[in-house]
């Protein structure tokens, strides 16, 4: 297996808050992996501390070979890691493609039109409407967009923070269907989900988080049918 992103003893503190315990997971390339968890479970804080926002205090983080735990969150995304953040953080004041050329800040500028044409391709909604004040679109078509700013960087992980929240059922299946169409065509995704169903059924497989803790681990599908986690994330 190749492994991309090896997460190795973590252990994350909001001041005196232990929020992250001592959790170790790995993702290997062409897959799609979930963290699923209650609110509050440790979920988001991973993925920030992934991605270099947050540090942890012991253990190591290994991004394609190399050890990227003092690495700057700007310059991850040179070495191929993007996120998706929790609330989609798109620049409401900006146009849909001014928010996707922001994201191709570390591409040359030759390649970007092409860039744009694969993500309209991937969004036809968004090329609809490529010069609309993004402030103006949808919550699904803000997470869209989200998703295409993130995917003009080229990432080889891509890191989805709760892609359904605050969406209507239909769209949470839109943007569920897009993320196993990506994954299709080469993308790896980790993927943090309070929609413990939906994140199950398209994820090769998951962990799941409590308090800070990696409880569980398995197959997407293993999961979904264990009555431990039917009982506490899938309303059964």
């Amino acid at each position: 297996m190749d492994t991309i992103l090896k997460v190795e003893g973590i252990n994350v503190y909001y001041g005196a808050i232990h929020a992250i315990k001592d959790i170790s997971f790995e993702v290997n390339r062409g897959e799609i992996v979930t963290l699923i968890g209650a609110n509050g479970a440790g979920k988001t804080t991973t993925l920030q501390t992934i991605s270099g926002l947050l540090r942890s205090r012991t253990g190591s983080i290994t991004f394609q070979g190399h050890n990227i735990s003092n690495v700057r969150a700007d310059k991850l995304v040179a070495q191929g890691l993007a996120q998706v953040p929790e609330g989609r953080r798109v620049f409401l004041q900006m146009s849909v493609q001014e928010n996707l050329e922001m994201g191709a800040y570390t591409q040359s500028p030759a390649g970007v039109p092409k860039d744009l044409e694969m993500v309209f391709e991937l969004f036809p909604r968004l090329k609809e409407r490529r010069n609309q004040v993004a402030g103006t679109l949808s919550g699904g078509e803000q997470q869209m967009l989200a998703m295409g700013r993130a995917l003009m960087s080229h990432p080889q992980l891509l890191m989805l923070d709760e892609p359904s929240m605050g969406l209507a059922p239909l769209l949470v299946e839109q943007i569920f269907e897009i993320i196993q169409n990506l994954n299709k065509q080469g993308s790896t995704i980790l993927l943090v989900e309070q929609n413990a169903q939906m994140a199950l059924s398209v994820a090769h497989r998951g962990y799941v988080l409590e308090t800070g803790k990696i409880v569980t681990t398995g197959t997407g599908e293993e999961l979904i049918r264990s009555p431990e986690i039917k009982k506490a994330y899938l309303g059964g």
